[in-house]
């Protein structure tokens, strides 16, 4: 059986994936959604360590299969590059990603590094960033909007600022980095240049929230066939 490890990324929580969990059940296949959002501040090391006790309790026969997004993107790879048991697969979907020493506003145009500093600046004890508004993440229903400035939580400063830690291992893993289109950042550059295959769905940043059964679907091409393939995913149906 495969075990889908999904982690949300910032300012998010595991209420995230909440339209693909079902998804894979549908299809026979497991998932655990880790939770980020410990109260207070916290760091992407922090982060990493979370991911590392989701992986923990996969049963060892399991294949893995561990998807990042957004900001999630560096904390899987660091996940994997430290865990103990063997990933078969990371997922990027819209992911920050990089090298060792890589942090996200070392990726991230110093204007987005600029407002989020400014914004943790003049938040009541300086350390954590407001949620943007949903239509920064390209959810423009207004039902779903509402939903989503509901739930959406500050984020710690040094979950950006802190660099990853990587050892080499993690770039053993074979890896898919999925950007969404339009695109918000040259997502698919990071997912190139770490030797990940690329591909594309139409979408918004959080693709997850208004597009589930595409992104669903491309999870389950890897588990099957290690190669997901997005062109003929309108003619297929979920398993």
């Amino acid at each position: 059986m495969t075990t889908y490890v999904l982690v949300h990324g910032a300012w998010h929580g595991p209420w995230a994936w909440d339209r693909i969990v079902p998804l894979l059940h549908a299809a026979g296949a497991r998932a655990l959604t880790p939770n980020l959002g410990t109260p207070g501040d916290h760091g992407l090391h922090d982060d990493a360590r979370t991911v590392l006790a989701a992986l923990d309790a996969v049963p060892a026969d399991d294949d893995v299969v561990l998807v990042g997004h957004s900001y999630a993107g560096l904390v899987v790879r660091e996940a994997a590059d430290q865990a103990r048991r063997a990933v078969d697969h990371i997922v990027l979907v819209d992911g920050w990603a990089g090298p060792d020493g890589t942090s996200l506003f070392a990726l991230a145009p110093e204007t987005f590094a600029g407002a989020m500093r400014a914004a943790a600046a003049a938040s009541p004890d300086g350390r954590l960033v407001p949620a943007p508004p949903p239509h920064l993440f390209g959810i423009v229903d207004a039902t779903d909007a509402a939903r989503l400035a509901a739930r959406l939580v500050p984020q710690p400063l040094r979950t950006f600022s802190e660099a990853t830690r990587l050892s080499g291992r993690v770039d053993r893993i074979p890896g898919t980095a999925v950007h969404c289109r339009p695109q918000a950042f040259a997502f698919d550059r990071f997912g190139r240049a770490l030797g990940y295959r690329t591909r594309a769905l139409d979408g918004p940043h959080d693709i997850m929230l208004t597009d589930p059964e595409p992104l669903a679907r491309l999870l389950l091409d890897i588990r099957r066939t290690g190669d997901p393939t997005v062109q003929d995913q309108e003619a297929r149906s979920l398993e």
